[in-house]
């Protein structure tokens, strides 16, 4: 007996270098076994819809808002998974790095002890089969804080971890050459007065300087053994970007100017930008803008960093605004141009043979909305 593969019919698919109307189908082990032109078979009809590859997303710290949604709050890590599993797949997203903090400050709410626990408890749900994205972790390495290295051997055996980024957010360089952004982030979070908030800063770049070069050696060294992949952070300037060179990084996330980006972009590396950026029109810190970037053709990746559904929506927003970008540009920004930075060949596209991970997708005025997610052929959202 055959079986038949599971069409989706009526959909305008966007594939790697055009629209088409159109079906889709999809192999019963969950790869796609061909794109064609429309049909009357019967199927999933996606009623004029667009149809994408599953959002792919490396960089995101959406986790901790359901770990700790209050200070000193902290809510089961599996509960707290499932929450974040689910929000991220209703946006569109079938593969996540979840970005998990290695390396705090002194006076941080939370402890490496905590990531480890939220790290088990995405690892199980993987292999119980109970989370609907496909989930990685993604190390976010404080470099300049002096427990990072003994934070990190508590991840070394986990096969899961495919991606750290090597972060410095020591006041006066990188995401915070602006001191007076800096102590506007500060002193609202801190409730530090004018005094409190100098000592602040100073004791901060002093023990970032004896701490922060070795540190990022020492990573870099540890993750081109283990074969994870490296990205730098808030790159600001020429000399960060040869320094991320040197290291091998492969992507480049969130730079802080234009300078760093063409850079980073003509060495090679993924340029990676918020997804918030793009949508709300410019960078809360006052860094260069992802729309700049884009515009200037050196923007490769988007994340949705804080906010799961802006991923997608900056994809469209793109295409819509920015003249020389269209939508198969724009949605590879969020599909196959992470896959291809992290090294992920089976995913991130609509055709024969890949993952069976798509979206349907409506705009409705200028929004778009997820109206169906499918991981590996199986519905999940």
């Amino acid at each position: 007996m055959t079986t038949h593969p599971k069409v989706f019919k009526n959909a305008r698919l966007v594939l790697a270098d055009e629209v088409i109307d159109g079906s889709l189908s999809v192999h019963t082990g969950g790869t796609i076994e061909a794109v064609a032109t429309p049909s009357n078979v019967d199927g999933h009809d996606c009623e004029g819809d667009y149809l994408l590859p599953g959002l792919i997303e490396l960089h995101t710290d959406h986790l901790e808002t359901h770990y700790a949604p209050r200070p000193k709050v902290r809510w089961n890590t599996v509960s707290a998974v499932q929450a974040h599993d689910a929000q991220i797949a209703c946006a569109g997203i079938t593969t996540v790095f979840d970005a998990l903090r290695v390396g705090m400050d002194e006076d941080a709410d939370l402890r490496y002890s905590d990531m480890r626990a939220l790290a088990d408890a995405i690892e199980t749900g993987q292999r119980e089969h109970r989370l609907r994205a496909d989930h990685f972790i993604h190390l976010r390495c404080e470099v300049s804080a002096p427990d990072v290295l003994s934070a990190y051997e508590v991840f070394q055996e986990d096969d899961s971890i495919r991606l750290i980024s090597l972060m410095d957010h020591t006041p006066g360089q990188r995401q915070f050459v602006s001191l007076n952004a800096y102590k506007t982030y500060y002193q609202g979070k801190k409730g530090f007065s004018d005094a409190e908030m100098d000592e602040f800063i100073r004791r901060r770049q002093a023990r970032a300087s004896g701490l922060a070069p070795d540190n990022r050696r020492k990573l870099s060294a540890i993750a081109q053994e283990k074969g994870i992949a490296i990205a730098s952070h808030d790159d600001a300037t020429l000399d960060h970007v040869e320094e991320a060179v040197a290291l091998k990084t492969k992507i480049a996330e969130f730079p802080t100017t234009l300078e760093a980006a063409r850079a980073s972009h003509e060495a090679g590396m993924a340029v990676l930008m918020g997804a918030p950026n793009v949508v709300r029109g410019g960078s809360h810190s006052g860094n260069v803008s992802a729309r700049e970037l884009a515009e200037a053709g050196y923007l490769d990746v988007l994340s949705s960093d804080y906010v799961p559904v802006s991923l997608v929506q900056a994809a469209f927003q793109l295409a819509d605004e920015i003249e020389t970008i269209d939508l198969p540009e724009a949605v590879a920004m969020v599909t196959s141009s992470p896959a291809r930075a992290i090294g992920l060949t089976d995913r991130g596209s609509l055709a024969p043979g890949l993952r069976a991970d798509m979206i349907q997708v409506r705009l409705v005025g200028n929004v778009p909305i997820v109206r169906g997610v499918w991981r590996e052929g199986r519905r999940v959202a």
